[in-house]
């Protein structure tokens, strides 16, 4: 980053997650200034506004650009910041908050900021879905679905979220998917096929947990159809951080893969569904997006980062209600 102070712009998507926005924006613009950087402040109107604001920003010679939301906002101002040397640094504010998380940042925006301080620049990969750049993960099957039903919903929030995997699950049917990588091809019956640049979805739920933003790779998790107890003991190993190549599922690594279904429909990018065609083109472009994360990041363990997310995110949450009420 340039010396201080730094020309900062700071996005927010003032209807992300189930926060309160209350006071937040002069909350984050008091104590940037109060760090002696300058900042000015755009709040989103609708879906696509982050991303020409994140364009506008590189043009103006900002030298950081602060996502305030969910996953959705993050990908839309990480979008208008490819090739650019102007930095993403996020404040999550969503309901799953996956690649803040990943990166162990704060789960709440005001925490975050200290990364402004304490973080550095990374260089880190983004990943493109037919030419649409994802960061986190992308989905077919079973994510794909549950992110179709949440979205078309009126709750937010990891209860609201979890409710509509389990009406999911009572209905889903697996799919049929070729996939290619080089020349090779596989032929699957899948419960759900996830591509990521992340380790998680959001809210610790671990689809790839070793796979890194700075590898060059896609880390693919197929989970394979089964019975419905099999296939919901999936989602224990998401949560323990336990998921790996054995049983239902197969996982690898490539730089690029092409998925191809019998059909056009539903996939997620970043938790947002969309739909798209029957052949879909997954690559990995090696550092293209410039990062604020902490210095040092915990090693992943199984069971034991997931626990230890859980118990610091709860504190952080106790400490935050206690320092309302003071």
């Amino acid at each position: 980053m340039k010396p201080d102070p730094l020309k900062i712009l700071l996005i927010i998507n003032p209807i992300s997650g189930t926060n309160s926005k209350h006071g937040l924006r002069a909350i984050i613009e008091k104590r940037v200034r109060t760090m002696g950087h300058l900042i000015d402040t755009e709040l989103t109107k609708g879906p696509g506004d982050a991303t020409l604001i994140a364009k506008q920003a590189v043009l103006a010679d900002y030298d950081v650009v602060l996502a305030c939301g969910g996953d959705g906002t993050v990908n839309e101002v990480a979008a208008g910041l490819i090739g650019s040397n102007v930095a993403l640094a996020i404040l999550p504010n969503g309901s799953g908050n996956g690649l803040a998380r990943h990166i162990d940042i704060p789960v709440h925006p005001i925490l975050a900021l200290d990364m402004l301080k304490k973080g550095s620049v990374v260089n880190c990969d983004y990943c493109t879905a037919n030419d649409i750049p994802f960061f986190c993960t992308f989905g077919l099957g079973f994510d794909a679905a549950v992110s179709h039903r949440f979205a078309a919903g009126h709750k937010r929030g990891l209860i609201a979220y979890l409710k509509s995997a389990v009406d999911e699950f009572v209905r889903f049917t697996p799919e049929k998917y070729e996939l290619t990588i080089g020349d090779k091809t596989l032929n699957v019956d899948a419960f759900l096929i996830a591509c990521c640049n992340a380790s998680q979805y959001g809210n610790n739920a671990y689809i790839a947990p070793t796979a890194s933003i700075t590898d060059g790779q896609l880390d693919i998790t197929v989970v394979h159809s089964g019975n419905a107890i099999s296939e919901a003991l999936v989602g224990v190993e998401l949560l323990a951080g336990s998921i790996t190549n054995r049983g239902l599922i197969d996982t690898f690594r490539t730089d690029s893969i092409t998925i191809t279904r019998p059909t056009s429909g539903i996939a997620h990018i970043d938790g947002e569904p969309i739909e798209l065609p029957e052949v879909i083109n997954i690559v990995c472009h090696p550092e293209g997006l410039k990062i604020i994360a902490p210095k040092n990041k915990m090693r992943f363990m199984p069971l034991v980062t997931p626990a230890y997310m859980f118990i610091r995110e709860c504190t952080m949450r106790v400490g935050q209600m206690f320092s309302r009420h003071q």
